[in-house]
């Protein structure tokens, strides 16, 4: 566990995400906007989410509906544009997540000096997105050749809007992934992103491998998360923290400052 504290200096963090618009390729991009657009939303919520008083922040490509599982290099490399020209405002940690392609987030990881990446590493699942399968072993070993094994990797074993193909329990597969695999963390999810995340599935994951750091993924927001952040070792959220609560609207520094107070009431009562 000594690395979450180590790198965002506060047991149980809270990773917020920075939602990107859609990019270039994308079919919802907005041509006529630009670029320049895209990059000033999120200025816009970095600094909102950064005001707020997150822990850390996380870019993704969530508006790139719908996914693909080999993402087209022109989205990383916008992607790679976007956080670029944001070094200089980013004052926390910060991960990367190109939705839903591990070896390209793992090298925007190293583009951008990204500190970690959240990703579907292991498994195959019947998804929304067609067949959805994975190499854990190429995509470890492709993280050693690029020279990434500072990169820490954030294994999401409850992939929204997919269907693990098999019959075991997620407390199955987070017992044999941390065995098989070593992830640095795993995250557990609810269904699409805003979803809460179920309180007894991340406690069966978190007793079957204790010593494995789980973050509740989805749907973490004021009424919940200082049940969920119980049992987690941490939250990764973005939706409670928009306007309204509405995923695709633009964060509300008020949302985030209440949520994070209360986050920190909850962490001041921890041993």
């Amino acid at each position: 566990m000594s690395w979450l504290k180590d790198m965002f200096g506060v047991s149980k963090p809270v990773i917020a995400m920075c939602h990107l618009e859609a990019l270039p390729g994308d079919p919802n991009y907005q041509a006529e906007k630009g670029m320049d657009w895209v990059i000033e939303r999120a200025c816009f919520n970095l600094k909102a989410l950064q005001d707020g008083g997150v822990d850390a922040v996380m870019f993704s490509n969530e508006a790139s509906l719908p996914y693909l599982t080999t993402v087209e290099p022109v989205t990383y490399v916008c992607m790679a544009r976007i956080i670029g020209e944001l070094l200089g405002e980013i004052k926390v940690p910060y991960g990367v997540n190109v939705l839903w392609d591990a070896k390209a987030s793992i090298d925007l990881a190293v583009a951008t000096g990204a500190s970690f990446v959240r990703e579907i590493f292991t498994g195959v699942y019947a998804s929304d997105f067609g067949l959805w399968n994975t190499n854990a072993g190429e995509v470890i070993r492709h993280q050693h050749r690029v020279h990434a094994e500072h990169v820490k990797l954030l294994f999401n074993i409850v992939p929204e809007a997919a269907s693990y193909l098999g019959s075991r329990s997620v407390a199955d597969i987070a017992r044999s992934t941390v065995f098989n695999a070593r992830p640095d963390a795993l995250c557990i999810s609810g269904l699409t992103a805003g979803d809460e995340t179920s309180a007894d599935l991340l406690l069966q994951v978190k007793e079957v491998v204790p010593d494995t750091p789980i973050f509740a993924n989805t749907g973490v927001r004021l009424g919940n998360v200082e049940q969920q952040l119980s049992i987690a070792d941490g939250a990764i959220t973005g939706t409670t923290f928009k306007r309204d609560g509405y995923i695709w609207n633009e964060v509300d520094v008020l949302r985030v400052s209440e949520f994070m107070q209360r986050v920190r009431q909850f962490r001041s009562g921890l041993p």
